[in-house]
């Protein structure tokens, strides 16, 4: 239970946390869409309301070091737990570093299964050193590991990133991996990468948004059925040359020689999926392991023993195999709020959907009272964002508006996911109509919280529409091309986020407590303070500060 404020009785209206997905704060003018698109009432808040900002990437969220990047999945985590946890990345290089990965009863599955068969162990997952989905050096530590241990033939099936990477770098991966593979290749040890294609464009679709994307993915991966090239590096250069697209959306391939592809998923054979962030994973997860799968028509279902880089739904429990345990999130607003009585309200659209349940709630699936919670989700378009940038935020701050109408909820976050969707796109043009349109909407919704005497936080969970261009790390200036153009940046930012108080009820006596070094995880005993509660021990502190 919490315990009451005893200088703060909470404000009496509905307590509104906004999230602008992909909003961040840099100095730095050039290809920054936040501060070059028309936001009359962003830019008004931050003149006028307590506002300060956050840090949002590297261990301020549970990542690695702090050269690594947030994201949406673990800015959530700390937004709605209140602390900080090892992440993914964290988890994989400790397991592996430590030769935990190789003694977990799933790894000595999965290699006994090819070993005892004469069967290949397939890799798959997003191939890049990213640290967002994954990163290539887990994929070659497994692979050096599985010839160690005498597996003798291994398949590799790679989605290209071009996202959380520059959009166009998919080579600078292949050819160094390629020499990796020639280096392990031997008599006994058969290794080559089998298929690929752009991460938007097969396998890694999320929130159930565009389940073709799945099935182009299990053709190429697992039937074999695709275009064929004699290698991954001549299928990357010709199809960039006849669609123009980047790495991300490039067409799938298969690599065949003598016209047979190189390794379809066939009985008996073992499969790692690699990614160790769930959300683009459970998919095709599902597809591999669920045995009334119904989606799409498989045409055949290889019997595989099938394993995860972690669990990706620990509620379902997708995958059934898995080779890091992933972090044990306890303790977070939502439960603690429950418990309080208080009622909650979640709006997304389907691209963000999940963050603000799932991964708001601690990696946990379902509701902890289904009295209290309402969530509801808003299903996105299925359309490339740079053509609609608006996606769906009015519809989302309808539904806001008409749920909090009702006077029924006491805390309600909602997720604009425009600066984040868009701004993977690299299209400078659409992002700033992208934070343009979130920026609308923050107008209408404000209205309406003042007008039920609330409050909201204003903020962000990583950056990326504040950078649309690669940023040098010499000049720290937006890298050129040969032409003069400016190279277009698809990934998160390294930036700090807002965070604005917008307080129109308690005649100033409500302030945010600046030169401290606040993230994400500060938040939720924020919200904690402004519903009238002291935050429980195990949270980060809170940024209020109450006068008087």
């Amino acid at each position: 239970m919490l315990k009451r404020l005893n200088n703060f009785e909470g404000i009496k209206g509905p307590v509104v946390v906004v999230v602008m997905d992909g909003v961040g704060v840099t100095p730095n003018l050039v290809g920054n869409a936040v501060a070059n698109a028309h936001t009359p009432t962003l830019k008004r808040l931050m003149q006028t309301y307590p506002n300060i900002t956050l840090k949002a990437h590297g261990t301020a969220v549970g990542m690695p070091s702090d050269e690594d990047m947030g994201n949406s999945e673990v800015g959530h985590n700390a937004l709605g737990s209140g602390q900080v946890f090892e992440q993914g990345a964290a988890l994989v290089n400790q397991a592996i570093a430590s030769g935990k990965l190789f003694a977990q009863p799933t790894w000595r599955k999965i290699v006994d299964n090819v070993r005892d068969k004469g069967s290949t162990l397939h890799f798959l997952g997003l191939f890049s050193d990213g640290n967002v989905h994954s990163h290539v050096n887990h994929l070659m530590a497994m692979i050096k590991r599985a010839k160690e241990e005498g597996v003798g033939r291994v398949r590799v099936h790679i989605l290209l990133d071009g996202r959380d990477v520059p959009e166009t770098s998919a080579l600078d991966y292949v050819n160094p991996f390629e020499a990796f593979l020639a280096e392990l290749r031997g008599p006994g040890f058969d290794v080559a990468i089998a298929s690929g294609g752009g991460r938007m464009n097969i396998t890694m679709d999320r929130y159930e948004a565009n389940w073709s994307m799945v099935e182009k993915g299990w053709r190429i991966h697992v039937l074999g059925e695709g275009r064929q090239f004699a290698s991954a590096a001549e299928a990357i250069e010709t199809l960039r040359a006849e669609t123009k697209a980047i790495d991300q959306d490039l067409p799938p391939f298969v690599i065949a020689k003598d016209g047979k592809p190189l390794g379809p998923v066939n009985h008996g054979d073992s499969v790692v999926f690699f990614n160790f962030r769930g959300d683009r994973a459970i998919e095709i997860s599902r597809a591999f392991e669920d045995k009334a799968f119904d989606k799409f028509d498989r045409v055949r279902h290889p019997n595989v023993v099938y394993a995860g880089m972690l669990e990706y739904d620990g509620d379902l429990h997708i995958p059934s195999n898995f080779l890091v345990p992933p972090p044990d999130i306890q303790h977070t607003m939502g439960e603690y709020f429950c418990a309080e009585g208080l009622t909650q309200l979640a709006i997304s659209e389907t691209q963000k959907y999940g963050h603000v349940t799932y991964f708001w709630n601690g990696n946990r699936s379902g509701k902890f009272s289904d009295t209290l919670e309402d969530y509801v989700e808003i299903p996105s378009d299925i359309i490339p964002f740079e053509q609609r940038p608006w996606m769906k935020a009015a519809e989302i701050t309808d539904e806001m508006i008409r749920r909090l109408e009702t006077g029924k909820y006491r805390f309600a976050r909602c997720n604009y996911a425009n600066g984040d969707m868009v701004g993977h796109t690299g299209n400078y043009d659409a992002a700033l109509i992208a934070v343009a349109t979130v920026d609308l909407q923050l107008t209408r919704l404000l209205k309406v919280v003042d007008r039920l005497g609330g409050v909201a936080l204003i903020t962000a969970d990583h950056g990326n529409a504040d950078e649309m261009y690669e940023i040098s790390k010499k000049t720290k200036k937006p890298d050129q091309n040969p032409d003069g153009s400016y190279k277009a940046k698809t990934a998160h930012t390294l930036n700090p986020v807002p965070f604005i108080l917008y307080d129109n009820q308690t005649k100033g006596r409500l302030d945010l407590t600046r030169g401290n070094d606040y993230g994400l995880s500060n938040v939720a005993a924020t919200v904690a303070n402004l519903l009238g509660f002291e935050a429980p021990e195990m949270w980060d502190r809170s940024t209020l500060d109450i006068k008087g």
